[in-house]
């Protein structure tokens, strides 16, 4: 069966509108014409991604993983940030995340819903850049949009012909003055951080046998996974996302184990890359219970890497996880005490402690500036 369009009864309306839109694209081209460096400029320091999620993205109740979340903003962030450093001429570099501040997740995310990953670079020392990134939640079927994520990530580029040599970044231009000199705080807190997280490299003690339920060694839980090329940068390492995604797993597992629940990632403190894990090697991502509250739970995620052939184990990256437990209509509920044994999992539990009340305060002092 054929279908004939009706003649329009107003043709010279229909030739005016036709004019207009031939115009304003004539002008948009225009625009691209007469400015082109900065047309690439706004491409190459902005970035984004969207992907449904699908039912492997998920747990068994609808939430998407948190891992999942934090891969895509790696992936996301490495994209800006190599396209970035590869605007200027010399050697060809990838961008490597080094660390990832604390992340929040704000609302969670389910099957079906589209996610669009945000990334822009907010500012760039001669050797790093930090990369600000948002998740946005689409429900396709409504409309209906929330902000379910954000975090902000630090790169460094490294040379193709050599991983281990850092090339210089090139600067990024600033909106306002004050951008810049709040990048350079930011970065030097961070460089300091780090410096001293790098120096905490505690020992993973095993679990012991028959362990007391709610206790640190009853939820204490480890995976073994070994590095292979779909893991892997062009570097021939293992990709941050990858490595975040194991550690939300882990952290779920324990946090299941403890409250015997649905639980879903709440927030991530700061996540240190302090060494590269290359392919080929076995990393064993341990995660153990180091502080809960009545409604969020505390787990300290270690990162170990060893090569096949050699034994030694060395320290590739760590970071703190808070998991909320959810009853049967996904709202938070109480989660079970930690039971504390020894002075080394007080003093680990006090620390939590701190971190969480820290936090806390941060979370309202926001809210009122908000308001």
């Amino acid at each position: 069966m054929r279908c004939f369009r009706p003649r329009s009864s107003r043709p010279a309306e229909e030739g005016k509108v036709v004019e207009q839109l031939q115009a304003r694209e004539s002008q948009q081209v225009s625009r691209d014409v007469r400015d082109p460096e900065e047309t690439r400029a706004q491409q190459d320091s902005n970035h984004q991604l969207s992907r449904i999620m699908r039912p492997d993205d998920t747990n068994i109740v609808g939430n998407v993983h948190g891992g999942i979340i934090l891969k895509m903003i790696e992936e996301a962030g490495c994209i800006v940030g190599t396209r970035h450093c590869n605007t200027q001429n010399g050697d060809r570099c990838l961008a490597a995340l080094v660390r990832v501040e604390k992340t929040e997740f704000l609302f969670p995310m389910f099957v079906g819903e589209v996610a669009h990953v945000t990334a822009e670079i907010t500012y760039a020392s001669k050797h790093s850049l930090e990369v600000q990134v948002k998740v946005t939640a689409e429900n396709i079927l409504t409309g209906a949009k929330k902000l379910a994520n954000k975090a902000a990530l630090w790169y460094v580029p490294c040379s193709l012909q050599n991983v281990n040599k850092v090339t210089d970044v090139p600067p990024i231009k600033y909106a306002r003055q004050e951008q810049e000199e709040q990048g350079r705080k930011r970065y030097e807190a961070q460089k300091l951080e780090r410096l001293e997280t790098k120096a905490r490299t505690g020992e993973v003690v095993p679990p012991p046998l028959n362990p007391e339920p709610h206790t640190v060694g009853f939820s204490q839980s480890s995976l073994i996974h070994l590095v292979g090329p779909s893991d892997c940068t062009l570097h021939q390492y293992i990709h941050g996302g990858v490595t975040m995604k194991l550690m939300d797993e882990v952290a779920g597992i324990v946090s299941v184990r403890h409250c015997n629940s649905n639980v879903v990632t709440a927030s991530v403190d700061a996540i240190n890359f302090h060494r590269k894990i290359n392919k080929g090697c076995v990393v064993t991502v341990t995660g153990r219970l180091t502080f809960v509250s009545n409604k969020s739970m505390e787990i300290e995620v270690l990162v170990d890497a060893s090569s096949l052939v050699e034994p030694d184990k060395y320290r590739a990256v760590s970071a703190f996880f808070t998991f909320m437990s959810l009853d049967k209509d996904n709202k938070p509920q109480a989660i079970p005490p930690l039971k504390i044994d020894g002075e080394e999992e007080q003093r680990r539990f006090e620390e939590g402690e701190a971190r969480y009340n820290q936090n806390k305060a941060k979370r309202l002092a926001e809210k009122k500036i908000q308001q």
